[in-house]
């Protein structure tokens, strides 16, 4: 299977790494004392304390191996470069709901940096698959679990 690259800003990229280190380097050290503790219990075969010790240290190796390759294949945008003619990752776009005339305001970001509240939506959202290209004026036809919903794209920023 490709490996899939990943668009992201340094703060977010900065969080991935820190989250590696943090797992590596404390949460491992937790797991290896979880086991030996559960293996001095006594017979291992039955004993289900050290199997699920086994299986956290298992899924916390998962855990940092899908972190080591996710960044190993980012990419630091730079937004200096971001093209504002159209919405691209990183850029803020205002859109305007056409059917209740709600507007919004969101930042377009890679999945792992997405947060509703704080503004950050990603690319690979509903949202913004069908916001991706989209210029000043264009409309949108986006479908999202309660139904389809039309967007006009009213101002694109940093």
């Amino acid at each position: 299977m490709a490996q899939q690259i990943g668009y992201y800003t340094e703060e977010g990229l900065l969080k991935l790494k820190t989250e590696l280190h943090q797992l590596s380097t404390v949460e491992r050290k937790k797991c290896t004392a979880a086991v030996a503790e559960a293996r001095d219990k006594g017979d291992l075969s039955e004993n289900a304390e050290y199997d699920a010790a086994r299986e956290a240290q298992a899924l916390l190796e998962v855990r940092i191996g899908k972190l080591k390759e996710v960044i190993a294949n980012a990419r630091l945008v730079d937004e200096s470069l971001l093209d504002l003619s159209k919405v691209s990752i990183l850029t803020t776009v205002k859109i305007k709901n056409i059917n209740n005339g709600a507007t919004m305001k969101y930042t377009l970001v890679a999945e792992s940096e997405a947060d509703l509240k704080a503004g950050k939506i990603s690319v690979d959202s509903p949202i913004g698959k069908g916001l991706l290209g989209k210029k000043v004026g264009d409309k949108a036809d986006v479908q999202i679990p309660a139904g389809k919903v039309t967007f006009e794209v009213i101002e694109i920023t940093i």
